[in-house]
């Protein structure tokens, strides 16, 4: 199934690790296959990720866009989710860092992230907005 990029004029995305830009008019992409796209939007700089949950999301970021497998990120990934998990109690908040283990542990890195961007809103929630989770990044 082929996917739709609406992108604005100006607007960055990453596709297979490529930084693209569109140009000074709104355009249309239709990928025919399998790609590794985020927009600018989704895309988190490593000195962005200074929240627990936000450290979650930037190693599963990096393997959803890495080509490779990359140990290191995993570990990163595992590490931080077990600090996350031993600092909440919530069980919806448990439960979807049970998701998010469980689709990193299936290559399903896109998934993840969208679950992680619910463990950012919960942070932030819980933090009464105090700068956690502005966005996934940018």
């Amino acid at each position: 199934m082929p996917l739709k990029l609406s992108l604005k004029p100006g607007e960055r995305f990453v596709l297979n690790g490529a930084v693209v830009e569109n140009g000074d008019r709104r355009a249309t992409l239709i990928l025919q296959n399998k790609a590794s796209v985020l927009r600018e939007k989704d895309i988190m700089q490593e000195h962005e990720a200074d929240t627990p949950a936000k450290r979650i999301y930037f190693p599963v970021m990096m393997m959803y866009l890495s080509s490779s497998s990359d140990a290191g990120l995993y570990d990163a990934f595992v590490l931080r989710m077990t600090e996350f998990m031993n600092a909440v109690s919530s069980p919806d908040a448990l439960n979807e860092c049970v998701a998010v283990s469980r689709e990193v542990m299936g290559g399903e890195y896109y998934k993840a992230l969208l679950r992680c961007r619910k463990l950012i809103a919960f942070e932030k929630e819980r933090l009464g907005g105090a700068d956690a989770g502005e966005g996934t990044g940018g």
